[in-house]
């Protein structure tokens, strides 16, 4: 039972992640820049995630536990965003995509080294499904080397968020975590978008999809994300999160009108069937007494 709950917060998580593209195009249309996206998405989720605590009578983590989260918000979120962001300007969505989706794999690898995770035939058989549906979902790809070494960059930070945050989410609670590490982030891009001239909603339409953003695509997603991760590990977290973009391109298709090709419903079946191969193998475990 609780590798089924780990399954089905993980599956949220990729829902909700899988709509911040979404929300982030109606805040681009409203004149926004990425650092204040990412510095307000982090700050209105930050409130929440402090109330929350204070209400709980929860109070944040200390010592080494503490530095871990404030790197897993300041440098992983922060820089994983940035790098992102920065390969799309070299590259074509489709390509940043496909190379950024490539973390499940490094996530197995990295596991596998630091954490003595084994790599079953159920899992590798849905890593090859899962990196397969990707490739066929994210659509046409292009660009300049730069692109492709940060959408790389990209994928090695959030593989090594992960590994991290499933050492740490044995040391505090998910709420404790997700506000840590939204704090952190807020204030690293924060930093970074006074430096360079932040850019604020400009009508309530941009407010609004700030809010949707720190609702579902930050608070929701981070908090799922964290509690399955607990749950399911690190390998098994990346494989299902794989679904994100096949929402996304869902999402595009039904808010936002962009063509769904026949590729893409074959890359985001592939994928379904990778994520019932992994489900139906993690239920048939045997539970640890």
């Amino acid at each position: 039972m609780n590798h089924l709950v780990g399954i089905i917060f993980i599956a949220i998580s990729a829902i909700a992640f899988g709509a911040l593209p979404i929300f982030a195009r109606f805040a681009y249309a409203d004149g926004m820049d990425a650092l204040t996206i990412i510095f307000l998405r982090f700050s209105l989720a930050s409130v929440v995630m402090l109330t929350l605590l204070y209400r709980r009578g929860e109070k944040l983590p200390r010592g080494s536990v503490l530095l871990k989260l404030i790197g897993m918000g300041a440098l992983g979120y922060v820089g994983q965003s940035f790098a992102y962001l920065t390969a799309l300007k070299y590259a074509t969505a489709g390509l940043v995509a496909l190379l950024f989706y490539l973390y499940p794999m490094l996530v197995a690898l990295l596991a596998a080294i630091f954490l003595k995770d084994t790599i079953s035939r159920i899992k590798g058989l849905a890593l090859i499904l899962a990196l397969l549906g990707t490739a066929l979902t994210v659509g046409p790809v292009h660009g300049q080397m730069q692109g492709v070494l940060f959408a790389f960059i990209a994928a090695l930070t959030y593989s090594t968020y992960i590994i991290v945050g499933s050492k740490v989410m044995q040391q505090a609670s998910v709420l404790q975590s997700s506000a840590v590490i939204f704090i952190s982030a807020g204030i690293s891009a924060g930093t970074l978008a006074m430096i360079n001239g932040p850019k604020f909603p400009a009508t309530s339409m941009g407010w609004g999809a700030m809010i949707a953003l720190a609702i579902v695509a930050t608070i929701i997603a981070v908090l799922a994300f964290l509690d399955g991760l607990r749950r399911i590990g690190p390998t098994n977290a990346a494989m299902l999160s794989t679904l994100e973009p096949v929402v996304t391109v869902f999402l595009a298709y039904w808010c936002l009108q962009e063509t769904l090709t026949p590729t893409s419903l074959l890359g985001g079946g592939l994928i379904l069937i990778a994520v019932l191969v992994l489900t139906h193998g993690e239920l048939r475990r045997p539970k640890r007494i």
